[in-house]
């Protein structure tokens, strides 16, 4: 099993905006690509952050829809509407395994 996480961290003044934004990209690629993204806001730490999480059976199934995305147009123009809501270069993805 992989695990996908991407973080990252909101401007101020606008968690709201961040929150609506993630939940959009999130249903958006429910309904495109049947995956169940999830959206998580951290218990301790800065709590100005936000994190999505996705599992894939495994490293190709993740490429996949990778390679999908990257080709998906309409999602490129829900993140370009996001952009403002987050701090520049605080994304930050991992990936783990099941082991």
């Amino acid at each position: 099993m992989i695990r996908f996480v991407r973080t990252a961290s909101i401007a101020p003044g606008k968690f709201g905006d961040a929150l609506a934004f993630a939940k959009e990209i999130s249903e958006y690629m429910g309904k495109k690509y049947s995956l169940k993204l999830e959206v998580m806001m951290p218990i301790g730490g800065n709590p100005q952050r936000i994190a999505w999480r996705a599992e894939y059976a495994s490293l190709g199934a993740f490429e996949e829809i990778q390679s999908k995305i990257v080709a998906d147009k309409k999602y490129w123009d829900i993140v370009s509407k996001g952009t403002a809501h987050f701090i520049a270069g605080s994304l930050n993805d991992n990936i783990w395994r099941t082991v």
